[in-house]
């Protein structure tokens, strides 16, 4: 019975913020609530709510104050430089800006965090997708999936907790996955490119000058609206161009020359190089202060919550030593930091109930249960094509300590090694970044301003797809 609720309870809720029936915050608490008094254990939600609420508080602590830290960082200048190497890339081609985003939060991912890669990501890439037009929920997905695949290094969390349950060392785990997280990425490049074409097809192709190499040029491009008329965006699309104002820009191009010159857009000046809050004097000491917060998080100095908000309050003291500032810069932010810890709590709710009522651990158990006996001698196969939805449905943590060690288990039984089951149990990862249970999540569809629903309902099939792939590559390598 608790299995059928547990499945019910997770189709309900998505299909009702897939079809925006609801908000994910009000789906998140309200479904819980509704299924736990259905299982009839209404008396004690207030202290499974508490529970998941103490499990998630140092995540949603970590995210209000990286909120802070890396928005007062894009204030600052920071990450201008990365920008306009994006633009130099890019060159305003939706194809290559959507390889561009792939490209970026693979990299950012290396520091092993996905709400520090999404807020990053999403910070550089936003305005060019708000200016030409392009759509969001194309590089919320390209994001995710990219740092999926990026989530399995070793100090990212899912092969840690693998190398824990089985007792295994994580370098054993990792490095002989390399291959197949390779062929993992590449397709996610491919299908980068792919999405990116279909993007070119639908808004024309966007070029810039080549005097863009110039830095006057590029601060004009970045600023988007240097001076109006000035001709440095043209539109070409069926071999016709506009230029300057855009007014002759074709109708079917859904984004006009005119909107992208004008610098209008939501979100576009965010990147204003003559805005008031630029620190180019302490632009090192911003470099330096990042790359220490990111190099004390990998190897684990102090706990994540405690960097950030450190990080914080020393960012904010430097850059904006007069209070009224800081204020201001805590106010420009507020939203987001509102938006991504609301998220949290509120999946603190659905996650408490889930596993203070025992769903999660009926339904773990159920999905073991009707693994035929005939494919005992295939369980890393089977942990590979499990991962997929177990990894969705439930928190690494449920994963990798609950039900991996029964999966492995069962193969000991008909001589598969543990390494093979472990290697196997990262399958899943670039479709677990887009689960509502992973906080990160939140970060990036609330920095993006894309629905959450909008999002699951483009992304789901791409990762999952991506997921066969690597479990492919995997089993072509003899890796699994």
């Amino acid at each position: 019975m608790l299995t059928i609720l547990g499945f019910a309870m997770i189709a309900t809720f998505l299909v009702l913020i897939m079809m925006k029936k609801m908000s994910p915050i009000a789906a998140l608490v309200l479904i819980p609530a509704l299924f736990c008094v259905f299982v009839g254990k209404g008396a004690k939600l207030g202290d499974y709510v508490l529970d998941g609420v103490t499990d998630l508080a140092p995540t949603a602590a970590m995210l209000m104050f990286a909120i802070v830290y890396f928005g007062v960082m894009i204030d600052v200048g920071l990450f201008d430089p990365i920008v306009r190497g994006i633009l130099k890339f890019c060159k305003a081609d939706p194809m290559r800006i959507v390889v561009g985003t792939a490209l970026l939060a693979a990299i950012v991912s290396l520091d092993g965090d996905g709400s520090t890669t999404f807020m990053i990501t999403v910070s550089a890439m936003y305005p060019l997708y708000k200016r030409l037009k392009m759509s969001l929920v194309v590089m919320t997905g390209v994001a995710a999936m990219a740092n999926g695949v990026m989530n399995t290094l070793p100090w990212g969390g899912p092969t840690a907790r693998a190398a824990t349950a089985l007792k295994l060392d994580a370098s054993d785990i990792f490095v002989p996955m390399i291959p197949a997280l390779l062929v993992g990425l590449l397709f996610v490049f491919v299908l980068s490119y792919v999405l990116g074409v279909r993007e070119r097809r639908r808004l024309g192709v966007l070029t810039l000058d080549e005097v863009l190499e110039e830095e006057k040029e590029t601060e004009t491009v970045l600023v988007g609206s240097g001076a109006p008329g000035d001709g440095k965006v043209s539109m070409r699309k069926g071999g016709t161009a506009a230029a300057g104002s855009g007014t002759d820009a074709p109708a079917g191009a859904t984004g006009s020359a005119a909107s992208a010159a004008s610098g209008d857009e939501d979100g576009f000046q965010g990147l204003d190089p003559n805005r008031p809050t630029l620190r180019p004097k302490l632009y090192w000491f911003n470099a330096l202060l990042t790359v220490g917060l990111l190099t004390a998080m990998i190897m684990e100095w102090l706990p994540i919550p405690v960097l950030f908000l450190i990080g914080a309050a020393l960012v904010l003291s430097v850059n904006f030593p007069h209070i009224p500032d800081q204020k201001a810069r805590l106010a420009a932010h507020a939203d987001n930091v509102l938006n991504v810890s609301g998220m949290v709590f509120a999946a603190a709710v659905f996650t408490g109930v889930l596993q203070g009522t025992g769903m999660v651990d009926h339904m773990a158990k159920w999905m073991v249960d009707v693994i035929p006996g005939s494919m005992g001698p295939h369980m890393a196969l089977v942990t590979g094509i499990l991962s997929l939805p177990l990894t969705y449905f439930m928190s690494n943590d449920g994963f990798y300590f609950g039900v991996l060690p029964v999966l492995a288990e069962a193969g000991a039984a008909h001589g598969v090694t543990p390494l093979e089951m472990a290697r196997a149990s990262l399958v899943g990862q670039p479709l677990h970044m887009s689960s509502p249970l992973v906080p990160a999540v939140y970060v990036l569809v609330g920095m993006a301003k894309v629905e959450f629903g909008d999002h699951t309902k483009f992304v789901v099939k791409w990762a999952a797809l991506t997921c066969l792939v690597i479990l492919g590559a995997g089993m072509l390598f003899g890796i699994i």
